[in-house]
């Protein structure tokens, strides 16, 4: 039997339109009340541009300022840095994004760093994290991707205490936080990454497979176990002639063997991306909030 298909896109657009919907109910209360955010980009990379498009377009869709600050590639570092202490103390700026990667020349630590924590809605903040990796820790916020694969999960009806769970990848943006997430769910987490050997066998032991390696079709359904759950977070691009760009999107799971194989599977693009983007404007709205709820304690 072919496997479910998790549908990324579907769950995201009940998400986003549940938070227009609080956003309006809140807003008849308190008109004054408006989330914001405020996402910051050096640089023209065609990539980013599209991620920076993407999150614009869902933010605006659920009633939620986004200010793109634009600045030339050959910027030095201190003057975003001088933005962004500018925003932290901005009282209308409930949450900052630095739009990733940044070029050579810039620090992404000392820049992400920078972001005040209680503005940090990527949750990558070195408190947040650390929140995050403790043992019924609590984090402002939870990181995008890692909270996305959650949901899916969740909303899919998959069990996970007591279940095996691989994490492929160790990243601080996904493999790390995710991991984190599946502890707290009780699950038995192993990490996997490009050290690991013998990776294919602890793969085909995993009730739960979440692929984040960085590896176009890296897993290949043979290496699953017959009725596993696969979260493909890869982000892949390959050649296509057919395409009129030259190429498509693919994740790092063999997508066409691996559902055979397996019992639910998420697919790219329509699986894991749409989902980064709902948890963002959650955490906006989280942020804003907050806000709110400090002033009228105040």
């Amino acid at each position: 039997m072919r496997a479910t298909l998790i549908d990324g896109t579907a769950i995201a657009r009940r998400i986003r339109e549940r938070i227009r919907d609080d956003i309006k109910t809140t807003q008849r209360d308190n008109p004054t009340y408006k989330p914001s955010l405020t996402i910051i980009q050096v640089g023209q990379r065609p990539d980013s541009s599209t991620y920076v498009r993407m999150k614009r377009k869902a933010l605006d869709e659920a009633n939620i300022n986004c200010n793109v600050s634009n600045y030339d590639e050959s910027i030095g570092e201190a003057e975003i840095l001088e933005d962004i202490w500018r925003l932290n103390k901005d009282p209308s700026t409930h949450g900052i994004l630095v739009q990733l990667p940044l070029p050579g020349h810039l620090s992404e630590r000392a820049i992400t760093s920078a972001v005040a924590e209680e503005k940090d809605v990527d949750g990558f903040s070195t408190t947040n994290i650390g929140e995050l990796a403790k043992r019924r820790g609590q984090p402002r916020f939870t990181p995008c991707t890692p909270a996305g694969v959650m949901v899916l999960l969740r909303e899919s009806g998959v069990e996970l205490s007591g279940r095996d769970v691989v994490v492929l990848g160790r990243s601080d943006i996904v493999g790390g936080p995710v991991s984190y997430l599946l502890k707290a769910a009780d699950a038995t987490v192993t990490m996997c990454h490009a050290k690991t050997r013998g990776i294919e066998d602890f793969v085909g032991r995993a009730d739960v497979v979440v692929a984040a390696i960085g590896k176009p079709h890296f897993v290949k359904g043979e290496w699953l176990k017959p009725g596993a759950v696969v979260i493909d977070v890869g982000t892949n691009y390959i050649p296509d002639e057919s395409k009129k760009s030259g190429q498509r999107l693919v994740g790092d799971v063999h997508f066409d063997s691996a559902a055979e194989v397996a019992s639910m599977i998420t697919p790219v693009p329509g699986g894991v991306g749409p989902m980064t983007v709902a948890m963002l404007l959650q955490n906006v709205v989280d942020a804003a909030s907050r806000t709110m709820d400090s002033a009228s304690s105040s």
